[in-house]
């Protein structure tokens, strides 16, 4: 992050303490106004994936720009709402069946049905509507299997063979399938992402009231040096021949939906941490830097060998560092292998020493949204926006000791 200096790092640890979750405006503003450049032939919606990072000050920016949201939950209809998202900004795409569904689909919340039990309930509480169907169309990828959404051994959506019967649920309510939705995974090959547009568009062919189509998210974030992050042209591009193809074929100009998480909010945050001990195991072992910062605050290392760039903030010689989080869990790594959680890939980074700031990269995406709080008892961290003329703006204090356990009785 550009704006995240070493002054700036100091002042947040001393304002708000470590660890402590950074956002630059200026970066989630950039990455949200380059998905709003899509090529799309017949008309855009950039929708938020907001399960990346709900953070009500991320969700108000982004609504200021003109995005709209995609909820995975009952819970993040909510939280959507709470940030001045209007129900027909909002679409519902959850894996459990929605217990308030009767409630949002009357204020026009949008209803995303990823199961043939989520279609009969809609069309049982809405019967004539309109609805939105998730459908597996068969082929999916991501960085890690643990981040496919697609294909054969995910369970997200309706498997495309069961197209058939999806039409007959939709005949038996007179539901009106207007929008299709796919989503192949997270951290996607550009290259798989082409297909499965051509994939879905097949699918589209055989529902002939479809006039909105919604290809997911997932575009691959190079958070690392030397990664490469989606080229949204490119892919955009693809994805444009692909419509005007089939409006020529079909005579129907389908309306664009994506909703990337990562891509928008990845490397508008990191984490700023203190090293707090450094051990080692000898000659012929590893060199340890403990730090205040984990898996409460980073959990995608310990879960899938994910990788974050790591700097320490200090000027001395370099050294081969594997760095540790602060619970007791031998699972708590910041730098596993990639790919591989077991292994153990060293840093090569200025030695550290307790009480150096350290700067925790990429963490803008599935961090704060995906930690494992109160792990040890430890406070969920505060989260502090960076705003483009240098000031910090709090967006979350840090918990209290008192608020860990408030609710048990």
């Amino acid at each position: 992050m550009s704006g995240l200096t070493a002054a700036r790092a100091a002042e947040v640890r001393e304002r708000f303490g470590t660890p402590c979750y950074v956002y630059e405006r200026a970066a989630l503003e950039a990455a949200a106004r380059a998905a709003l450049a899509f090529p799309a032939p017949f008309g855009f919606t950039l929708r938020y994936a907001m399960k990346a990072n709900p953070s009500h000050g991320i969700l108000t920016l982004f609504r200021g720009l003109g995005l709209h949201v995609d909820a995975s939950s009952d819970h993040e209809v909510e939280r959507a709402q709470r940030a001045g998202f209007v129900p027909a900004q909002i679409q519902l795409t959850s894996q459990m069946p929605s217990q308030r569904l009767a409630e949002f689909l009357g204020k026009g919340v949008l209803f995303n049905a990823c199961s043939l039990r989520q279609l009969e309930m809609a069309g049982r509480l809405a019967p004539g509507s309109e609805v939105s169907v998730r459908m597996n169309a068969g082929l999916g990828s991501g960085s890690t299997n643990r981040t496919n959404t697609g294909g054969p051994a995910s369970s997200f959506g309706i498997w495309h063979e069961y197209l058939g019967d999806v039409k007959t649920v939709a005949e038996k309510f007179t539901l009106r399938i207007t929008r299709l939705h796919s989503h192949i995974g997270s951290g996607t090959d550009p290259e798989v992402w082409k297909r499965v547009t051509r994939m879905t568009l097949d699918l589209v062919a055989k529902l002939s009231e479809v006039t909105t189509i919604n290809l997911g998210g997932g575009f691959k974030v190079g958070r690392m040096p030397g990664e490469a992050s989606t080229d949204l042209q490119d892919v955009g591009g693809h994805v444009r021949r692909e419509l005007e193809a089939f409006r020529d074929r079909d005579g129907r100009a389908l309306h664009l939906e994506i909703e990337p998480g990562t891509y928008l909010v990845a490397n508008g945050g990191s984490v700023v941490a203190t090293c707090v001990d450094v051990v080692d195991t000898g000659g012929d072992g590893y060199l340890f830097a403990k730090l205040d910062t984990g898996m409460p605050e980073v959990t995608r290392p310990s879960l899938y060998g994910a990788q974050h760039p790591i700097s320490v903030l200090a000027e001395r010689p370099a050294a081969d560092v594997v760095f540790v989080g602060p619970c007791c869990e031998s699972g708590d790594i910041l730098t596993p292998a990639p790919g591989d959680p077991e292994a153990l890939a060293p840093r090569r980074v200025a030695r550290p020493q307790a009480g150096d700031l350290v700067v925790v990269g990429g963490a803008g995406a599935y961090c704060a949204a995906m930690s494992t709080i109160n792990y040890n008892s430890y406070p969920q961290a505060p989260e502090v926006m960076l705003e483009p003329d240098g000031t910090l703006r709090l967006l979350r204090r840090r918990q209290t000791l008192a608020q860990v356990w408030a609710n048990e009785v």
